[in-house]
């Protein structure tokens, strides 16, 4: 019996879910409605009934009084024996507590014993519904004088009709209400899910086309007034439009790689195809072929390096700590002139900089300075400086600054926008070796500690980054690295201490 029970719940919580949300709405929405209205019909009917019974009572109340007043000691009798009309005079008699006391003529109305107990004085006056001549009718029982009490009728026909007219009134209010409200509550259900509707269009859509540029078409209007389904609404067109910027990038990251790996992989199979053929090769030929083949390996191996790196959206938070930046800049320096001899170095700290600190990963930062350095580098001529600069700046002081400027060719304006985009190559840029992936992973790592990396064209006649004089001779290119020292986005993971959780 309980399996039967259980299989008849879920087959009826199946039904249940099977109903479009817009029918259950509907059909709740008018329940609760047509129930509010029944109750408040019935509420109505119970006081119309209440009342035309209570003035029938205060009617024969007047009555009997005016009755008792007019015959002062009543003796038992018939004082009025009209009961056939709806309206006062009522029929009316005395009737005595010893039934041998009764008169001779008889009783229209009825005689009971709580009628010889009133009488007596042993029970209160009291209302009674009986019937005269198959009539309706509302009798009170009143003491009236020594051992004697006083029953005054008047037919009830009037109050019965009204009632019942009351209640047909009522029911028929009732269904119409009822009618209405299933009317209104499906209309206000479509109109109110109308953006959830949507919604499930698109996302069937997208499902079925795999395309997420579709969008939800959301209705006009102030959008700080827009209610939760609309809010839903349009933050799922904001998601679809992140979805759709990511799956963007994602193809073009595709793409874009596997145009940058064609060219190295065409020449390593080449250098291969020729080693396989080393017996037909001159010892140089090898040689060349062998060192080229290396040289090509080592830029695949670190073209797909930087493509794990751009892949990973956030930093490893077990990882942060609190480090100083002008020392990291320091070491970054020392690596970069042992890299690039050619290229004279020059770094300047501010004295307001020298301890400051900030939360972040020390290996990730030191990959963004070195990027910065190598780029820098990359551009200057034979003999050239790249200055660094750490300080504080003025208009931001809970920042710290890390500017790198070369003094190479610079950087076209027209070129500025996309200096960070992946694979981006300025036409200046072309001939240089590299994969265009530094500058992208560079600002990725900045973005990932809150930081902001921007390039510039420093302004013409102005100083050095560390406050020397100006560089006559090419114009060259800034970049500025901001990095926050209050805010942070893994202040939140710190403890008390200030440093964040899981490190030492």
């Amino acid at each position: 019996m309980s399996r039967t029970r259980e299989a008849g719940a879920d087959r009826a919580g199946r039904a249940r879910f099977r109903m479009p949300l817009r029918t259950r709405l509907a059909w709740i929405t008018s329940a609760t409605v047509a129930l509010v209205l029944v109750g408040a019909c019935a509420a109505a009917f119970l006081v119309v009934r209440y009342e035309l019974t209570r003035q029938l009572d205060l009617q024969l109340t007047r009555q009997a009084h005016q009755i008792i007043r007019q015959g002062g000691d009543l003796a038992p009798q018939v004082v009025e024996g009209e009961c056939d009309w709806l309206a006062a005079p009522a029929c009316a008699q005395v009737v005595p507590a010893d039934p041998s006391r009764d008169p001779s003529k008889p009783y229209l109305l009825p005689v009971t014993g709580e009628t010889r107990a009133v009488a007596a004085g042993r029970s209160p006056a009291g209302w009674t519904n009986i019937t005269l001549s198959g009539r309706p009718a509302r009798m009170l029982t009143t003491p009236a004088g020594y051992r004697t009490a006083l029953q005054v009728a008047v037919r009830s026909d009037g109050v019965r009709d009204a009632t019942r007219q009351a209640g047909e009134l009522m029911a028929a209010i009732g269904g119409v209400g009822a009618v209405l409200a299933g009317v209104l509550g499906y209309g206000a259900a479509r109109a109110g899910l109308s953006p959830v509707a949507a919604l499930t269009a698109v996302v069937e859509r997208i499902a079925a086309t795999r395309d997420a540029r579709h969008r939800v078409e959301l209705p006009p209007g102030n959008a700080g007034r827009r209610d939760e389904v609309t809010r839903l609404g349009a933050a799922f067109t904001t998601m679809l439009a992140e979805l759709d910027a990511s799956v963007t990038a994602q193809r073009r990251l595709v793409a874009d790689a596997s145009h940058e790996l064609r060219t190295p992989l065409t020449a390593l199979r080449t250098n291969a195809e020729l080693l396989a053929r080393a017996d037909r090769l001159t010892p140089a030929q090898r040689d060349r072929a062998s060192t080229a083949l290396d040289r090509q390996v080592r830029e695949v191996g670190q073209l797909v390096s930087d493509l794990v790196e751009l892949a990973r959206d956030e930093e490893p938070r077990p990882l942060v700590e609190r480090v100083v930046p002008a020392v990291l800049a320091g070491e970054c320096v020392a690596v970069a002139r042992d890299h690039w001899p050619g290229v004279e170095f020059r770094l300047g700290i501010a004295a307001d900089a020298a301890d400051t600190t900030v939360l972040g990963v020390p290996a990730r930062l030191v990959r963004l300075l070195g990027n910065l350095l190598d780029n820098a580098a990359k551009f200057s001529p034979p003999g050239g400086r790249v200055e660094v600069a750490v300080r504080v700046p003025s208009e931001a002081p809970d920042s710290l600054d890390v500017v790198v400027r070369d003094h190479g060719p610079g950087i076209a304006p027209a070129d500025l926008p996309y200096v960070f985009d992946r694979f981006y190559r300025a036409s200046a840029a072309r001939a240089l070796p590299g994969s265009g992936l530094g500058l992208a992973m560079a600002r990725q790592i900045a973005r990932a500690h809150g930081a902001d990396l921007t390039a510039e064209t420093p302004p013409t006649g102005g100083g050095t980054p560390d406050g020397g004089p100006a560089e006559a001779a090419g114009a060259g290119a800034l970049f500025r690295l901001r990095l926050p020292t209050t805010a942070s986005p893994f202040a939140a993971h710190a403890d008390d201490s200030g440093f964040p959780e899981g490190t030492a």
